[in-house]
């Protein structure tokens, strides 16, 4: 499993909306230039974390995007799983996939369900405020 830039700069904008004045809004003008993303990107990605209500927005002057939550409250898990899907290692643990006519002789399916759920479970445990704290080792 690979993360993409899209799970990358997602983070990213989490972190950083999560370090700024609680409750302003923050132009992603100012997010892109802090963390050297293109803002064409950035608006790329800003529709789906709204769109899904992690962050929230408002257009025009003194507008911009922050967290609806306490960064306590978001875990990578969940940004991760929206920008890049559920994070299945192989395609048959995918959640839309229809069903290996393998599976019953697979002898490798157990060692990638349980891959995928520490994988899952590593990710739920690690807030956006932890990475602002510099809390994960």
């Amino acid at each position: 499993m690979m993360i993409s830039t899209r799970g990358r700069y997602a983070l990213r904008v989490m972190i950083d909306l999560a370090q700024q004045t609680k409750d302003a809004y923050i132009p992603m003008k100012q997010v892109a230039d802090r963390q050297g993303i293109s803002l064409k990107y950035l608006e790329r990605i800003m529709p789906a974390l709204s769109k899904s209500n992690l962050v929230e927005g408002v257009h025009g002057k003194g507008g911009g995007y922050r967290l609806v939550r306490p960064p306590e409250d978001y875990t990578v898990g969940e940004i991760l799983r929206l920008t890049e899907g559920n994070l299945a290692p192989v395609a048959c643990l995918e959640c839309d996939s229809k069903p290996c006519e393998r599976r019953s002789a697979c002898k490798t399916i157990a060692m990638w369900s349980e891959f995928h759920d520490m994988t899952q479970a590593y990710f739920d445990r690690i807030s956006i405020a932890d990475l602002v704290n510099d809390a994960v080792k």
